[in-house]
């Protein structure tokens, strides 16, 4: 499996050079990449690999579908990463995990071709990391339920085909026990798009307002139990957070790759500035940061596949990763001078991309919440 995977790996590289390099700051400077880019990605089998091969996918391991996102995060492109794996890790395998026969059959094999693009609306204007606070209702009227609410910072909103609905379902009881997720085509009437947020960085991943107002989806469109969805949220979460790590750890090695290059070659006092001991022990650090980093964010994967990935642990290698890349990332900036603070040195990017990585997915301070309740049980 290992050369399986390194041919894997090298065809990831050859698209990301040919087809995303070329054209990335165009999309950076427009704030959105074309939506044509989502049937490329399809065609190159590069969306689902690990969804069964009934399902569209190529029936590959989660290792295989990581490889995607850590080449992408490596070469600097998490505005086209983040939103793969929103779309291929997360909402693909809500589906495939929680879904009926007839929801699998609809959406996966449309969502490995890139024809149906997904996105998840968890965060509204007013609930951020307390899902719990979610406001968007889903009220059942006969055999269809009623969607009315909006949600704010989803990846994919301008985009998405389909888009997984978190609503109370009953509003009386607390809302771990009265959450339910529906699957909802983006051509229903009654859903609108909002606005195309301007971030700070991650320019070309579109990220979205979304409004429903008295819209309408047969009982069908449910994903999972009624009332239940908080605990589909919970049991999914962990794969979501692995996957933000694993970015994280090849974000953090690519920046550093690139810096390495360039202090051997930028001159300073008559001499590369990898000459100095300042520039030799602040790659020693950051190398070293990684380097522990990688040995958990592995343990994980393989925790993962073998079902064994528990809250905690999953929740210490988001903030552990995260919080190394936004150090490593600093670092090399620093190491680059005013260069650094250019936007045509990608050091500039992968400084600011890093700076969400700390608070989707679970802020450090919610991570740190949840290891603390483990260890206090």
């Amino acid at each position: 499996m290992n050369a399986e995977l390194t041919l894997f790996r090298d065809n990831v590289r050859r698209f990301i050079e040919a087809e995303i390099a070329p054209h990335y700051e165009q999309w950076e400077q427009a704030g959105i990449f074309p939506r044509e880019l989502w049937h490329q990605l399809g065609q190159q089998g590069l969306l689902g690999v690990d969804l069964p091969e009934a399902y569209g996918g190529f029936g590959a391991n989660f290792l295989f579908s990581m490889a995607i996102v850590e080449e992408f995060s490596h070469a600097n492109y998490g505005s086209i990463g983040g939103p793969m794996t929103v779309h291929s890790d997360i909402v693909a395998h809500y589906i495939l995990n929680n879904g009926t026969e007839a929801q699998k059959q609809r959406y996966l094999p449309a969502m490995a071709a890139g024809d149906c693009v997904g996105a998840i609306a968890m965060t509204e204007p007013g609930a951020g990391s307390d899902l719990q606070a979610v406001r968007t209702t889903a009220n059942r009227e006969g055999d269809e339920f009623v969607i009315n609410g909006s949600k704010t910072f989803i990846t994919n909103g301008q985009h998405c085909d389909m888009v997984i609905v978190v609503a109370r379902t009953n509003t009386e009881v607390a809302g771990s026990r009265g959450t339910s997720l529906f699957l909802v085509d983006t051509a229903t009437p009654g859903f609108q798009r909002g606005r195309n947020l301007e971030k700070i960085g991650l320019h070309a991943s579109d990220t979205s307002e979304l409004f429903f107002e008295d819209l309408r989806v047969p009982a069908s469109a449910l994903l999972g139990e009624l009332d239940r969805g908080f605990a589909v949220l919970m049991g999914e979460l962990q794969r979501e957070r692995l996957s933000l790590a694993i970015g994280a750890v090849a974000a953090a090695e690519g920046v550093l790759a690139q810096t390495i290059a360039y202090v051997k070659e930028r001159q300073a006092f008559g001499a590369p500035l990898a000459a100095l001991q300042n520039t030799k022990f602040k790659l020693a650090e950051a190398a070293t940061d990684i380097r522990v980093h990688r040995a958990f964010v592995d343990e994980c994967k393989s925790l993962l596949m073998s079902g064994e990935l528990d809250v905690a642990t999953a929740s210490m290698a988001k903030v552990a990763t995260t919080e190394m890349q936004g150090r490593v990332a600093d670092s090399c900036l620093q190491l680059y001078g005013g260069y650094g603070f250019m936007r045509e040195y990608g050091v500039s990017r992968a400084f600011v991309d890093a700076r969400v990585q700390r608070i989707y997915g679970g802020t450090s301070e919610i991570m740190k919440e949840l290891i603390s309740r483990s260890l206090l049980a």
